[in-house]
């Protein structure tokens, strides 16, 4: 099984932190997040996993050199210019995914304890083109789903703006957790180039094909995005364990 980890982000509502060292490698209970999320995967069954990388690479690099990539396969998707998002990113990195089968997009800023077996699990049992890991929290931004839990659109509540991939009623609002599984049929429906996000992507192709929700309420969840994120995740760690 394959993965990939989104690392390429500057990280920019960390500094001045990430001035110095990419955000792959903020330690968290004295381990950077790069490790977790590795650990994380490499427990589910994944065997391989591609990183993409722009912020300090070589720093990113000579860690996971350091612990022998944690044995297992790792390659590098090198973004030079500029971080191309996760839509991008993802694109670029589309060499990778070569075997017919789903994988999962983790980004190196998440911090949880969902169950990615489960998640997997669920993925292959309802077969959609990708499934997203999302739960009912509070945020400023949302995906719309339908009563079947099928995307069906996204709203900003801090600007009002609301896009819509189908016409329906009942919409619920579900904060999306930055965990996915896709099935490699996504790049051939991919048609931006360049530097994009993958959620427009998602909101278009939901117009003909299913991206469903996998919700898991229970489970721990933090984005180690700001500098208080790192104080709440020392202490979500204390309630994982």
């Amino acid at each position: 099984m394959k993965a990939m980890i989104f690392a390429a982000g500057l990280g920019t509502r960390l500094q001045p932190v990430t001035e110095k060292i990419p955000k792959a490698l903020i330690e968290i209970g004295g381990k950077p997040m790069i490790e977790r999320v590795i650990l994380k995967l490499k427990k589910a069954g994944v065997t391989e996993i591609i990183i993409n990388l722009h912020h300090f690479p070589e720093k990113i690099k000579s860690f996971l050199d350091s612990k022998n990539n944690f044995n297992i396969k790792i390659e590098y998707s090198i973004e030079e210019d500029q971080p191309l998002e996760t839509g991008g990113g993802l694109k670029k990195a589309a060499w990778f995914f070569d075997d017919g089968k789903p994988f999962f997009l983790h980004n190196v800023d998440i911090l949880s304890n969902v169950d990615l077996n489960k998640f997997m699990g669920f993925h292959l049992k309802t077969n959609p083109l990708a499934t997203l890991f999302v739960q009912k929290r509070k945020s400023s931004r949302y995906l719309l789903f339908d009563k079947t839990m099928q995307l069906c659109g996204w709203t900003n509540k801090n600007t009002g703006e609301t896009i819509l991939s189908k016409e329906t009623s009942a919409l619920s609002e579900f904060a999306f957790n930055g965990i996915h599984v896709i099935k490699p049929e996504i790049f051939n429906l991919l048609k931006m180039d360049g530097k994009f996000s993958i959620i427009p992507a998602y909101l278009n192709l939901a117009k003909n094909h299913d991206i469903i929700a996998y919700q898991e309420n229970t489970a721990a969840y933090l984005d180690i995005g700001k500098p208080e994120s790192i104080a709440q995740a020392e202490s979500l760690l204390k309630k994982m364990a």
